[in-house]
């Protein structure tokens, strides 16, 4: 079984401290790659180091929605030269969270698509964070794809399924966390039962979000495999066939890792 978590935080407290056990321990359960995820430009530089020393890693640059008004000045110039390195794969993490609103939402939306302009620019797919604000992220996504050469994931995928069809029919990937074996995410569930195969991704969101039978603990890469067994279970699939097949997904998406 060959598995990628497509999304973690590698950098982030309760991972951080023990990093080399951390990635060994998954390689022993059959991820094969990791893509560790920035969420602050002050973080670049430690994200970009891990990808630099192990050969199985990649990063991203972005700037997550709660931290828009912290990054007043971040533009889609900053982001090109962050994404300027062999390692960096991805544009994001980026988005809109309406939810705690943590930012300013039209600041959120800026920074937002200077993420958009960025991944045009250079051809890197976004990682796209949305909550509570999927009307929003629809329609820059729908104009984004519609100016051209924008592709990405809407990861750790918890919204409707309109909001789920909307982004595969505009191209996108979904990505599915551990939420999905969560008790309470019978809706989300169904949406998985039906997402295609070949735009499905699977990821930890770790050190958050541990699957059953992990719930409780700080999640880490290792997980993806719990998810991934979950998931096609629910699908009926192959748990082999169902990994080589998200794996496959992940470096179409992702063609700089491959």
């Amino acid at each position: 079984m060959r598995l990628i978590d497509s999304h973690c935080h590698l950098n982030y407290e309760g991972l951080a401290e023990r990093q080399v056990e951390v990635l060994e321990h998954a390689r022993e359960r059959g991820v094969a790659g990791f893509l560790n995820i920035s969420t602050r430009q002050r973080e670049w530089a430690s994200i970009i180091a891990v990808a630099e020393r192990e050969p199985d890693v990649w990063a991203s640059v972005g700037v997550h929605p709660h931290e828009a008004d912290a990054h007043p000045d971040l533009g889609a110039a900053a982001l090109v030269e962050g994404a300027d390195h062999p390692r960096v794969i991805a544009i994001g993490e980026c988005g809109l969270d309406y939810h705690y609103d943590k930012s300013d939402r039209s600041a959120q939306r800026e920074r937002f698509q200077a993420h958009i302009d960025a991944a045009r620019a250079t051809g890197l797919p976004l990682v796209v964070h949305t909550r509570d604000a999927e009307a929003d992220t629809a329609e820059l996504l729908s104009s984004a794809v519609r100016e051209g050469g924008v592709a990405g994931v809407l990861h750790c995928f918890t919204g409707s399924a309109a909001l789920a069809r909307k982004g595969l029919d505009l191209g996108f990937y979904v990505s599915l966390s551990g939420i999905v074996t969560f008790k309470n995410a019978q809706d989300l569930q169904e949406t998985a039962r039906w997402l295609p195969a070949d735009q499905m991704l699977v990821e930890t969101d770790s050190p958050f979000l541990a699957p059953v039978p992990h719930r409780g603990q700080k999640c880490e890469p290792a997980f993806v495999a719990d998810t991934a067994s979950f998931v096609a279970q629910l699908r009926g699939e192959d748990p082999e066939q169902f990994a080589n097949a998200t794996t496959a997904n992940f470096f179409r998406l992702f063609k700089k890792a491959a």
